[in-house]
C-alpha cells in the first residue's frame, strides 16, 4: 500500500540514523518501527486508583488567622502594606 506519511524531524533524523546503519531503506525501517510499536497502542491502559495525599499537621499559622487576608497583610508588612 502507498501513503504519504509526515514525519517529524526528530523521528525522521532517527529513522535516517537505523536506516543508514543497518543499511536498509527507509521503507523497511519504518515498517518495522510501526510493527513494534503497535501492540503498545492497542493495549487498553490498566485503570488506574485514585490518587490519595497524605497530611499532616503544619502547626499554627505564625500570623495568626489567616481567614482575613488584609489582616494577615497588615501583621506581616505593617500597616504601610497599602
Amino acid at each position: 500500500m502507498r501513503t504519504t506519511l509526515t514525519l517529524e524531524k526528530d523521528v525522521a533524523a532517527r529513522l535516517g540514523q537505523v536506516a543508514r546503519k543497518r543499511r536498509q531503506p527507509m521503507k523497511a525501517i519504518v515498517n518495522e518501527a510501526l510493527r513494534a510499536g503497535l501492540p503498545s497502542l492497542e493495549r487498553t491502559p490498566e485503570p488506574r486508583g485514585p490518587f490519595r495525599t497524605t497530611g499532616f499537621n503544619l502547626g499554627p499559622s505564625l500570623v495568626g488567622s489567616l481567614d482575613n487576608v488584609e489582616e494577615v497583610l497588615a501583621r506581616v508588612e505593617g500597616e504601610r502594606y497599602r
